[in-house]
């Protein structure tokens, strides 16, 4: 009730409000969800192991003096086939275009630890920057403490932006050279072709990326230097629509403003990325009230959160076909919230295995779910799960 109350008030406007939405995209399992919750300073948002485990756009809502931060955190960004594959709604191609929709700045999450996928933006990313050109975008590279060589982020950090951050070209560097009897390393910088001012990257590296080896300077061949010269002059006109045969060359998006280097699991660089957000935020009403912290229902909180459970502790495709019916939803005689969840399966065998041995799975999940559940809403949460197969 008091959510339902907040949602529908009108927002408590300050005398100057700002405002800043942000849309973040990236290929499932990039850590957007998580980064969401860092942000926001308390878990909301369903986080697994496992792709799309969010499921459909929410958005998550900043409050800080007089500007208001609100995060769409989308589905990863998929293709129809694997969108068949896990059984997911029409929603869940439709979702992160829709919140690019309405974004006035888009942050693009990658995933450095991710081998097989970090050294280019998906094809469904770049074609959505490449729809959206007037929105500004910033390139976020996740899990950087999950790298041990430092050095790679100096590559990654060339490939994904084409060698160009605000419409100039990066010098990707050592910032002093080593001397022959010192052991120290010379740390990482980023910084583009411009004066001091307009340097990037810099101050939104953390400290691992300090450790980087000598020797992982990325300079660039002559033969290259006239085709970067015109990808320069493009990015310094502002950002275009590319068709589909532009993008099938492409490895990275020219047209960043800014790149931040962090681990959203553990909470590091996210404040000095949040303090970039709220610099961004431009003069407008706020869209809720100072005490929202998010835009889903109790029930919609708690149907991700039982959800991210089930997927963390089901092998593969199983959990995809789960389906939550929830039954019973009061208020106990001690302020407790009383939850009943019928979990229906597609087979018997996913039954037991949901179930687990003496039921110690579907035990584990109820105990993991409730206490989630209590750091969300504040008050003691008595859970009940059933297993049913589905008629």
């Amino acid at each position: 009730e008091e959510q339902d109350r907040l949602l529908q008030n009108r927002p408590d406007q300050p005398q100057n409000p700002k405002v800043l939405r942000i849309a973040i995209i990236g290929a499932p399992n990039a850590g957007k969800s998580t980064l969401s919750n860092q942000l926001l300073g308390r878990k909301v948002f369903p986080v697994s192991q496992k792709v799309h485990t969010t499921r459909c756009k929410a958005r998550g809502v900043i409050t800080y003096k007089d500007t208001q931060l609100i995060i769409l955190d989308t589905p990863g960004l998929t293709s129809p086939f694997k969108a068949k594959r896990h059984k997911l709604d029409e929603a869940m191609l439709t979702d992160p275009w829709d919140s690019m929709k309405h974004a006035d700045l888009v942050l693009v999450l990658v995933d450095v630890s991710d081998h097989w996928t970090r050294n280019c933006l998906s094809r469904e990313v770049l074609n959505c920057l490449s729809q959206f050109p007037q929105i500004p975008s910033v390139l976020v590279l996740n899990k950087v403490d999950l790298l041990k060589k430092k050095f790679i982020l100096l590559e990654l950090v060339t490939e994904l932006t084409e060698g160009i951050v605000n419409g100039r070209k990066l010098e990707v560097r050592s910032a002093f050279k080593q001397n022959s009897d010192s052991s120290a390393k010379p740390p990482l910088q980023i910084s583009q072709a411009s004066p001091p001012e307009n340097r990037v990257g810099e101050s939104h590296c953390p400290q691992e990326a300090n450790k980087a080896q000598e020797g992982c300077s990325l300079g660039n061949s002559s033969d290259t230097r006239a085709s970067e010269s015109s990808l320069v002059t493009e990015a310094a006109q502002g950002p275009k629509r590319f068709g589909p045969r532009d993008l099938k060359n492409m490895k990275g998006w020219p047209f960043f403003q800014e790149i931040f280097m962090l681990a959203a699991l553990r909470g590091e660089e996210v404040d000095t990325l949040k303090r970039y957000l709220l610099m961004q935020a431009k003069p407008g009403p706020w869209e809720f009230h100072s005490d929202v912290l998010t835009s889903q229902s109790p029930q919609e909180i708690c149907d991700n959160i039982i959800r991210e459970k089930i997927l963390e502790y089901l092998p593969l495709e199983v959990p995809y076909g789960v389906i939550q019916v929830t039954e019973i939803w009061e208020e106990g005689p001690s302020g407790e919230l009383l939850i009943m969840q019928n979990l229906l399966v597609p087979r018997k065998s996913h039954m037991m295995m949901l179930i687990g041995r003496g039921g110690k799975v579907i035990s584990r999940i109820a105990q993991e779910a409730g206490q989630d559940l209590m750091n969300v809403f504040l008050c003691d949460v008595h859970l009940k799960l059933k297993v049913e197969v589905k008629s």
